[in-house]
């Protein structure tokens, strides 16, 4: 690849070989409201959780039946605010983007809990808002992409809702811990090399069953941690397991930061069936 054109344009590669190309498209024009700092937990009193329990959910008001995002900032699970990907907006669907509560304040898994309950508040309230709750995807970067596979892979997060992450149209994990996330290793006094694969690995919990699954990562030569090559072996056991609907896409060129805005255009060509 000579070339990569961002955020119009772009061209990446599959497992080593050519993809396809990717453009935005304009949509209908639809107006977009956002309700900001919605609590997804309502039911507690803590101060910590009252402050980071909250999400925004951008929405076109005046159509019926669009998909929506759950979307979770990256930052280490110690840092990150929400945001809105600029890819998303003005596209035909929703997004709720949610902070969670962060390390050091709380420990493993209190992150998962969290986000866990933001996703189960917008499966049970976004027909509200004329959403379609059977195409709920979930989607993170870095952090958020670890919370994404967790809550998708491992039932007993949605199960504390009543609900099962089947339930949800699809995960997409941009660049995300496939093992034992680094900030739980190193609360237990383990170092970012110190390997970890138990129960709050998303890899522990293959399912055939599972959702279907968008792993995107960035260059393989500029990724963190062997972010790439954990997630190939993640794409290939999820496959020798059953799992009949996951793909894997290295951006190539684009490094663990900059690989989130190509990986939101593909998130919309998977939307919208174009994969």
């Amino acid at each position: 690849m000579q070339q990569i054109v961002p955020f119009l344009t772009l061209i990446f590669f599959l497992g080593g070989l050519p993809g396809l190309m990717l453009s935005t498209c304009a949509t209908a024009q639809n107006t977009y409201t956002t309700l900001e700092d919605v609590n997804y937990r309502p039911d507690s009193t803590d101060a910590y959780i009252q402050e980071r329990c909250v999400l925004d959910l951008y929405y076109p008001e005046d159509s019926a039946g669009f998909a929506t995002v759950v979307f979770f900032h990256g930052g280490g699970l110690s840092g990150g605010e929400k945001f809105t990907p600029e890819q998303w907006l003005n596209q035909g669907i929703a997004v709720a983007t949610a902070n969670y509560r962060l390390h050091p304040r709380v420990t493993n898994p209190a992150y998962t809990r969290d986000a866990a309950a933001a996703v189960a508040w917008v499966m049970e309230h976004i027909d509200d808002y004329g959403g379609d709750p059977r195409r709920i995807y979930v989607s993170g970067h870095s952090a958020g992409g670890y919370l994404t596979s967790m809550i998708g892979l491992d039932t007993t997060y949605l199960a504390a809702h009543g609900l099962h992450p089947d339930s949800l149209a699809g995960l997409i994990p941009f660049s995300g811990h496939t093992i034992t996330h680094f900030t739980p290793r190193q609360e237990r006094g383990l170092d970012w090399n110190d390997v970890v694969v138990d129960r709050y690995a998303p890899i522990q919990h293959l399912r055939p069953d599972a959702p279907p699954m968008l792993i995107i990562t960035g260059d393989r030569d500029r990724e963190l941690y062997g972010r790439y090559e954990e997630n190939a072996y993640f794409w290939r056991m999820l496959q020798l397991s059953g799992h009949p609907n996951t793909w894997l896409y290295e951006m190539q060129g684009f490094d663990h930061g900059g690989m989130a805005r190509p990986a939101a255009i593909l998130t919309l060509d998977f939307i919208r069936g174009r994969l």
